[in-house]
C-alpha cells in the first residue's frame, strides 16, 4: 500500500484521498470556503476546487470550459480515443442530450413506482434476516443489497453476482483512483460480463431494461457494442454504489442523533423532507470535469490541462446559501440541494434514488425504531469520488 503525504495546506495540496478527508471533510470545506473558496493541488497532475455553491453550479452549466470526459480524478489521465465511455455522464454536447433521452423514460416517476412493492419487500426481507439480533453492520447486512436487488431487476441480470459488483466497485471508485491497472481489469471484466448478458438476453428477450436498450434505433441502427457496454457499466455502477452510500448516511445519523431518530419514528409524514435533508447534508457524489478552456470561475484563473472536482456535497455545505448549513433540520423547508448535481448532467436516475432511500428508513424505523452505533465498532467511510458508510456497526434495542 502506497503512503500518502499528509496535506499541509489544504488551499494548495488538497488530497481527496486523505484519511481526514475522509472521515469528516465537512470543517475542510468550511476552512476553505472562508480562506480560498477554489483551490488548487499539485495531486493527480493537477486539480481546482470550488468549494462554494454559486462556483460549483457555474460550473456545471459550462460547457464550454468544462468537459466530462473525464468524471473522476485520477492520478493518470489515459488519452482516450475511443467515444464517451459510459454516456450520457462523460457526453459533452451535443451528444448528451439524445444519450440521457434514450434514458429518461425508465427513470419517470410512474415507472419508479412500479418498483416501490418489490423494494418493501426487499427490505423486510433483509431486516427478517438480523431483527432479532443485538448488533449487526447496517452497511453490508442492510444498505449495500438493497440498490443491488432493484438494479439488477431492472437490468435482467443475476443478483447473486453482487459480491462481484462489489469488487468491480471497489476497483473503479476507491483503487483505481491512483492505481490504472484496477480501473483496466475491472473494466475489462465487465465488458465480458455484460457481452454476455446482452448475447443471452438477445436470444432470451424478457421485460427488462437490456432488452429495452436492445430495441432501440438510432438512425436505423441497433446501438453499438461499445456503446451498450458503455450505458450497461454506468448503470450498474451508478445504481448501486450511491445509493448504499445514501442510505448507510441516513441510518449513521439516525444512529448518532437520536432526537432526530425519535421524531422521524412519532413524525413518518416528516420522511419526505428529511430525505431531502439528508441528500443536501450527506451527498455522497462529487463529480469532476476537464478544464479544456481558460477561464475564471470565483475570481480564481482556471487553466487548461488540469481537472476541476465538482464538489457538489460541499456546494451543499455553503453557510451562504443554506441556514446552519452543518445542522441536519428534518423539517428544513427551502432546500435547493445539488445532491443530484444541476445542469445537463443532473442525475438522470433521482426518482429511482429517492424511492430506495425512502423505503429502506421507513422500513428500518417500523421494524427497529431503537438503535445507536455501536461503541466496540468503527464506522468506515469509503474514500474516492462517492462517500458513504462501508462498515457501519450498530446497537438494536
Amino acid at each position: 500500500m502506497t503512503i500518502r503525504p499528509p496535506v499541509s495546506d489544504w488551499s494548495t495540496d488538497w488530497d481527496y484521498l486523505d484519511e481526514r478527508w475522509q472521515q469528516d471533510p465537512y470543517p475542510i470545506w468550511d476552512e476553505l470556503r472562508a480562506k480560498c473558496p477554489v483551490a488548487h493541488t499539485e495531486r493527480y497532475l493537477g486539480v481546482y476546487l470550488p468549494t462554494r455553491y454559486e462556483d460549483v453550479k457555474a460550473v456545471a452549466y459550462d460547457t464550454e470550459h468544462f468537459s466530462s470526459r473525464r468524471v473522476i480524478v485520477r492520478a493518470e489521465r489515459p488519452e482516450l480515443s475511443a467515444p464517451s465511455p459510459a454516456p450520457p455522464i462523460t457526453s459533452d454536447p451535443p451528444a448528451h442530450k439524445p444519450a440521457k433521452q434514450m434514458l429518461l423514460p425508465f427513470f419517470t416517476p410512474d415507472a419508479i413506482r412500479k418498483l416501490e412493492p418489490a423494494t418493501r419487500a426487499t427490505c423486510n426481507e433483509l431486516i427478517d434476516r438480523f431483527v432479532g439480533e443485538q448488533r449487526i453492520d447496517a452497511a453490508q447486512s442492510y444498505s449495500r443489497h438493497i440498490p443491488v436487488r432493484v438494479i439488477t431487476h431492472m437490468l435482467g441480470i443475476p443478483e447473486s453476482d453482487n459480491d462481484q459488483f462489489i469488487v468491480w466497485l471497489h476497483q473503479l471508485l476507491e483503487l483505481g483512483v491512483t492505481d490504472q491497472a484496477q480501473v483496466r481489469l475491472a473494466s475489462q471484466e465487465m465488458r465480458e460480463y455484460f457481452e454476455r448478458h446482452i448475447e443471452r438476453i438477445g436470444k432470451e428477450g424478457g421485460d427488462n431494461l437490456i432488452s429495452e436498450l436492445l430495441a432501440i434505433r438510432q438512425d436505423g441502427q441497433p446501438l453499438s457494442m461499445p456503446y451498450l457496454l458503455g450505458v450497461l457499466q454506468l448503470l450498474l455502477l451508478a445504481g448501486i454504489d450511491t445509493t448504499w452510500s445514501a442510505i448507510g448516511a441516513c441510518l449513521w445519523h439516525l444512529a448518532k442523533f437520536p432526537e432526530d431518530r425519535r421524531r422521524l419514528v412519532a413524525e413518518p409524514g416528516l420522511m419526505p423532507l428529511a430525505i431531502e435533508e439528508f441528500l443536501r447534508a450527506y451527498a455522497p457524489v462529487t463529480m469532476a470535469r476537464e478544464v479544456v478552456k481558460e477561464t475564471v470561475i470565483g475570481g480564481c484563473p482556471i487553466k487548461p490541462g488540469n481537472m476541476l472536482l465538482l464538489s457538489f456535497p460541499a456546494a451543499n455545505r455553503d453557510p451562504g446559501v443554506f441556514a446552519d448549513a452543518d445542522k441536519v433540520i428534518l423539517d428544513r423547508r427551502e432546500n435547493r440541494h445539488l445532491a443530484f448535481g444541476i445542469g445537463i448532467h443532473r442525475c438522470v436516475g433521482s426518482n429511482l434514488a429517492r424511492m430506495e432511500m425512502t423505503v429502506a428508513i421507513e422500513e428500518f424505523l417500523k421494524r427497529i425504531p431503537d438503535f445507536a452505533l455501536d461503541p466496540t465498532g468503527e464506522v468506515s467511510w469509503s474514500q474516492g469520488p462517492v462517500r458513504g458508510p462501508r462498515t457501519l456497526r450498530l446497537l438494536l434495542r
